[in-house]
């Protein structure tokens, strides 16, 4: 009964925001995507508080948890999705429907996932070692890349897809495919679309083996999970144009990675308290927030050879140029 409530919440949600709230393509704006992002978290810290009445402080904290964990962790995918709807020069009013049919997709996606991980925990006890190098590999792999940028566009499903699909180059409002001389053609939106599901096969990888260092319970893992992805489209459009400001983010998410990972190796000869699981990721995220915002970037200017000799000419700035 609960998951079929959950789930019916779930695409109530999502026919609500498409059907009534975004009937129309239309570009978000910072006003918009404040609102919605305030009504996804309000709306999961409903639901813990329920879980709290329903099932007790140890499941309320775990879906807490697992919660801050996957919106930590969806962050990275907001890198992502700036870099791939500049790549593909995407237009800001089909963004929304892009990212909704990308969220779609990873709900049915992380529902596989997560009835897999399940399912590998409750019948080998060694499958947690496993889940816990990933999450240090993945951590350390994080830590090493530090600001180099993603590519996307090397992702193997999304290189086959291109080869499937025949594809025009220009757009066609909102739709995902064009009719031409009696044969269908992907436009590139459909591209974008693709290549944001096979980026979060990606991050799936990564994130539900986190989860289950949280928490067993695969309801607790799975409406976790699901409230951090239904915020996605709406923290997107809130951060798209500060995001790159957070540079020690990435960082702090591979400390957060190693400290899960390490926690799941350790796990049958130290306990670590959920609480202490919270309160430090939520001070690793938060020190490298602010340190990003203290220590800020420095942007390298490229000056060409004639303003280098111009200032060194004037180097009051009495010059006209």
């Amino acid at each position: 009964m609960l998951w079929t409530v959950f789930s019916v919440f779930v695409l109530g949600m999502l026919a609500l925001d498409l059907g009534v709230f975004n009937r129309k393509a239309h570009e978000v704006h910072f006003k918009e995507a404040l609102t919605w992002s305030i009504v996804w978290v309000a709306l999961s810290m409903a639901f813990n508080a329920w879980i709290y009445y329903k099932f007790g402080s140890e499941k309320a904290l775990q879906f807490l948890t697992g919660y801050v964990i996957e919106k930590a962790l969806s962050v990275d995918n907001i890198f992502v999705f700036v870099i791939l709807f500049a790549s593909f020069a995407v237009p800001k009013m089909y963004q929304h429907r892009v990212l909704f049919w990308g969220v779609l997709g990873a709900i049915f996606m992380r529902a596989i996932f997560i009835g897999l991980g399940a399912a590998l925990v409750s019948r080998f006890d060694w499958i947690m070692y496993v889940f816990g190098a990933i999450l240090i590999f993945t951590g350390f792999k994080l830590m090493k890349e530090g600001e180099a940028e993603p590519h996307p566009e090397k992702n193997p499903i999304y290189k086959l897809a291109r080869r499937m699909f025949p594809a025009v180059p220009e757009y066609h409002g909102k739709a995902f495919f064009v009719m031409k001389d009696g044969r269908r053609y992907a436009t590139p939106l459909l591209l974008v679309l693709i290549a944001i599901e096979a980026t979060d096969v990606v991050f799936a990888v990564d994130s539900i083996p986190a989860i289950f260092a949280i928490s067993t319970d695969p309801f607790i893992v799975y409406t976790s999970n699901i409230f951090a992805i239904l915020g996605l489209r709406a923290m997107y459009f809130l951060l798209a144009g500060i995001i790159d400001k957070f540079h020690y983010l990435k960082y702090g998410l591979a400390i957060v990675l190693l400290f899960v990972g390490v926690k799941m190796v350790i796990a049958d000869w130290y306990h670590v308290p959920i609480l202490v699981s919270l309160a430090t990721i939520a001070g690793v995220l938060t020190i490298s927030v602010l340190a990003s915002v203290i220590w800020p970037r420095h942007v390298e200017l490229e000056v060409s050879s004639d303003a280098l000799e111009d200032i060194r000419e004037h180097p009051t700035g009495s010059s006209d140029s």
